[in-house]
């Protein structure tokens, strides 16, 4: 086994998760994960955990979403909605052995799909608020996600690590001091009431007033690096062109621009795959609005792989997610969608916070 294997399985158990003896503990990835689920599943046993193991396919899921109906599509097992009840905490890996299998699926099935697990997200989204779930996400590196990043396998095996900080001799000291660092911005962010964010082609302007900025350092995505929060729903006002494509269900939307008008959608363009776009924002009427905004910063780093786990934490970017807020932001807006897309601020982009500037070309100034 790849040592850094069980150094990313410790961060996840120890830091990220902070799994404590007598917990009950949801493991959920796809097959191709199963050197990293192996490792989690051993180390939780041996911190007294009572974990079960959730294996999923791509294979399966692209045979329901082609010959399903839209009920069967829809369809969630009560077992799911208690396990999400009653765990202590989830673990989720992604992980594919192919990242186009969806490519051929109808723009509408995907919608349906994501229709018909809202109401488990929410379940999963309430009690992480409420502090009662802890939550993380994190990903196995394939040759598929390899191959996606223009990467080998073995390149690719070095960025993830890299960005997790694995190859160093402790892992979990360094999130730490980033979780330090990290909060000392939310603090001043959260005293802020208005935000300018400028860019090529892009000047967005929004309230954040009585909204909580949060600290990404881990916890909830591994790797991490980002701060976030959920803007007022009616307050985003502007344009965005995002700089590199947007990607759902393994599909690319290249060249997108959003135009804002009382914090919803007015205006929506794709140079590709303009028509998934449409449906995206057809999905709910809270498709339209934004449910985050956030700041990369990690400079590890710095080149898109068409994968938003690491994408969206790229150091010298700004994130936006239309859909779903997360309720620890203290955001109201619903959908059964957060899809994020990214602004590259590195080339003399600013944001502005009451009207101070306090980030330019990449970087925080406060």
């Amino acid at each position: 086994m790849d040592y850094r294997i069980k150094k990313h399985a410790e961060v996840l158990m120890r830091y990220s998760l902070d799994i404590k003896r007598g917990e009950k503990l949801l493991i959920q990835g796809d097959t191709s994960s199963i050197p990293l689920i192996k490792e989690c599943y051993r180390q939780a046993l041996e911190l007294g955990v009572f974990p079960q193991v959730r294996m999923t396919n791509d294979e399966l899921r692209e045979v329901l979403l082609k010959n399903g109906s839209n009920e069967q599509i829809q369809y969630v097992p009560d077992n799911m909605y208690k396990l999400i009840e009653t765990i202590d905490a989830y673990l989720s890996f992604w992980s594919e052995t192919n990242t186009r299998m969806l490519t051929n699926v109808s723009p509408e099935k995907l919608k349906i799909e994501a229709q018909g697990t809202s109401r488990f997200k929410n379940i999963l989204f309430e009690r992480e608020a409420k502090g009662e779930l802890r939550w993380c996400g994190t990903l196995f590196p394939t040759s598929a996600s390899a191959q996606e990043a223009n990467m080998s396998l073995s390149e690719y095996e070095d960025f993830v690590y890299g960005a997790g900080y694995l190859d160093t001799d402790d892992p979990i000291a360094r999130w730490r001091q980033i979780e330090q660092e990290q909060e000392k911005i939310c603090k001043i962010l959260n005293t802020k009431k208005d935000l300018r964010i400028v860019s090529r082609d892009t000047d967005l302007r929004m309230s954040v007033e009585g909204r909580r900025w949060v600290n990404c350092c881990g916890h909830v995505n591994f790797p991490d690096g980002e701060v976030f929060t959920g803007p007022v729903e009616d307050s985003v006002e502007g344009h965005v062109r995002f700089s590199f494509p947007g990607i759902f269900g393994g599909r690319e939307i290249e060249g997108i621009h959003l135009s804002f008008e009382r914090g919803k959608v007015a205006k929506a363009t794709a140079v590709k795959g303009g028509e998934l776009l449409e449906q995206l924002l057809e999905t709910d009427p809270g498709a339209r609005h934004v449910g985050e905004i956030a700041v990369g910063t990690n400079h590890t780093i710095q080149r898109f792989t068409r994968n938003m786990l690491f994408d969206e934490k790229i150091g010298g970017t700004v994130h936006l997610a239309i859909g779903r807020s997360f309720a620890e932001t203290l955001g109201k807006n619903l959908s059964a969608i957060h899809w994020d897309m990214l602004c590259d601020m590195k080339n003399g982009g600013e944001i502005y916070a009451d009207g101070g500037l306090i980030y330019k070309a990449g970087r925080f100034l406060i």
